[in-house]
């Protein structure tokens, strides 16, 4: 993983807008009425060295393939695992629970993604390798010739992957889980040893809290998320650390995200998690004030912090000022090197759905990209 050596480098959660054309196509396959599996690979393919190209316009240096590919950030995985079917009831956030005319309005103006969930009913195991290939292919090529720094692919960890896929199988949720992660631990390798930096996505750690684990009290929780840490870990253990990198959340949608979790809670059970990169909300009204958290904090020397400096599901557009301001109290706390300019959350976690409209999506991080270069003028005491 590339480490901020003599900038700020800048990178972001992953998922980025799709086009309407990928739109259709993916919805397509979703729903069993894709005719021809060539025509989703040229239209995913073309999109693809678009969003790449546009990454690089902005002056992002670790790039993605965007999810362009997937429907959803965890759902994804009925396709490559056998042992799941069906659908399942969305498991509404405590904090929405509390507001239910505002809950209702944000379904009815379509603020809620749509999309299957389908329910573990069998036993887990790798079912194709293929749509992960083909990933892999497309984003190999959309590489080719463009100037970044490094680049990353997505994959759901065990334990947001239990969150959105109920368990009807398996005896007890620890069993579950190991299951998901040995079935998954195929995709984690084998994105490393295609030679890109393994993005594990685990909002389960934050967004869990308050969805899945609502009605258990906070020690259970915190023993639960560290089951989730553990199994993760067992996941990635032919995987090097510094080949890794870590998302957490506490959901990336527009609401009170007053039952949220504290980073106090949540920060402990991460850094037990084995992979190098840290990438977390820093931006947004509810946990802006959270870097002090980390000042706090004993941050192992190795770890590398990834704060989100823009927001991820408003269009305002952050003065690229604040953008630096925010990096450099994380480049005082850990060291300038050990820094890395991120968004709070992806931009478009579900295939048709995202807050934030496409072309203000890449004037953020152009402003972040130009606010990582004014934090480097300050922690470097020179021009980037």
């Amino acid at each position: 993983m590339h480490t901020s050596r003599d900038r700020i480098l800048t990178t972001h959660v992953g998922s980025l807008p799709r086009t309407p054309a990928v739109t259709d196509v993916v919805f397509a396959k979703e729903h069993g009425t894709l005719l021809d599996e060539r025509a989703l690979d040229t239209v995913v393919a073309d999109a693809v060295v678009e969003v790449v190209a546009r990454q690089v316009r902005a002056g992002v240096d670790i790039v993605s393939d965007g999810e362009l590919s997937k429907i959803s950030y965890a759902t994804y995985i009925k396709d490559r695992i056998s042992g799941f079917a069906g659908d399942s009831p969305r498991r509404t956030p405590h904090d929405l629970e509390e507001f239910p005319a505002y809950m209702q309005q944000a379904a009815s103006s379509g603020g809620t993604p749509t999309y299957s969930r389908p329910r573990c009913v069998g036993p887990l195991a790798p079912m194709s390798s293929q749509p992960l290939e083909d990933d892999l292919r497309r984003f190999r090529e959309a590489l080719k010739g463009q100037p970044v720094g490094d680049a990353f692919m997505n994959a759901a960890s065990p334990g947001v992957i239990a969150l959105f896929q109920p368990n009807d199988y398996y005896p007890t949720h620890e069993a579950y889980l190991e299951a998901i992660a040995e079935a998954m631990r195929p995709e984690y390798e084998a994105i490393v040893a295609a030679g890109y930096v393994l993005q594990i996505d685990s909002p389960d750690l934050g967004l869990g809290r308050h969805t899945m684990y609502k009605e258990r009290a906070e020690s259970e929780y915190v023993a639960l998320a560290t089951l989730h840490v553990e199994v993760l870990n067992h996941a990635l253990r032919n995987v090097a650390a510094d080949r890794v990198r870590m998302h957490v959340c506490w959901g990336n949608y527009e609401g009170p995200h007053h039952r949220d979790v504290a980073m106090s809670v949540v920060l402990p059970i991460a850094l037990r998690a084995k992979p190098q990169g840290l990438l977390f909300e820093a931006s947004n009204p509810r946990h802006a004030h959270e870097w002090t958290v980390f000042r706090d904090a004993a941050i192992p020397d190795d770890k590398i912090l990834i704060p989100g400096v823009i927001d991820s599901v408003t269009n305002f557009v952050e003065h690229p000022l604040l953008v630096a301001e925010r990096l450099c109290r994380f480049g005082d706390i850990v060291g300038r090197e050990r820094v890395i300019a991120g968004t709070d959350c992806g931009f478009a976690s579900f295939a048709g759905f995202g807050r934030v409209d496409a072309e203000i999506v890449y004037a953020k991080l152009a402003t972040m990209a130009e606010g990582a270069a004014l934090a480097s003028k300050r922690l470097w005491g020179r021009s980037a």
